[in-house]
């Protein structure tokens, strides 16, 4: 597996590395994919996709993000056609997008319609804060799209006078949409 290299950051920071790889299963993402990212941040989730889909557009709403963004593309390697674009989705969801990540809640609602509006096979929002969480689960299920939920919570070890302890990170809420698809709750 090739790392990803983020050597430029942002405030927001990136997706966490163990987040990344289970959103990376959730996305599915194959060769013939159009991927579709709203709120590109770093770019980590920007570069994870555009190793695996055939096309990625990441929308940024700020400037200095999606800057954020482009530097650390051109810091690694992949081969889809990538795309940036500044704008608040829900204006610059592409039409032909097949996955659509929303990597923050900002308008989630009209973002979610304009993907379910379009077409779009899968839809997988993060969220770090319980209440929207919960708010997004209900949107979701009342468009008939929620497939599963999940709360992901990683801790990563250190070196602690020659033990191992645990620095926790702050959880993350990932909510799986499939339009068509049947509420799967907590099956694999």
């Amino acid at each position: 597996m090739q790392a990803t290299r983020l050597p430029n950051d942002a405030k927001a920071g990136p997706t966490k590395p163990a987040v990344r790889a289970v959103l990376e299963r959730k996305l599915a993402l194959g060769p013939e994919d159009h991927f579709v990212e709203v709120g590109s941040c770093t770019g980590a989730v920007t570069i994870e996709a555009a190793r695996r889909a055939g096309r990625v557009t990441a929308l940024e709403r700020k400037p200095e993000r999606l800057e954020t963004t482009r530097a650390n593309l051109d810091a690694n390697e992949y081969d889809a056609a990538v795309e940036l674009i500044h704008a608040e989705a829900p204006e610059g969801i592409p039409e032909d997008g097949d996955v659509l990540f929303l990597g923050g809640s900002r308008n989630y609602e009209s973002n979610l319609d304009a993907a379910l509006e379009a077409g779009y096979d899968r839809i997988v929002m993060n969220v770090s804060r319980l209440e929207v969480a919960g708010e997004a689960a209900r949107a979701f299920r009342e468009r008939g799209v929620l497939d599963e939920v999940l709360s992901l919570q990683v801790a990563n070890g250190y070196d602690l006078a020659g033990a191992t302890s645990f620095d926790a990170n702050n959880p993350v809420y990932m909510l799986v949409a499939e339009p068509g698809g049947e509420y799967r709750g907590d099956e694999q």
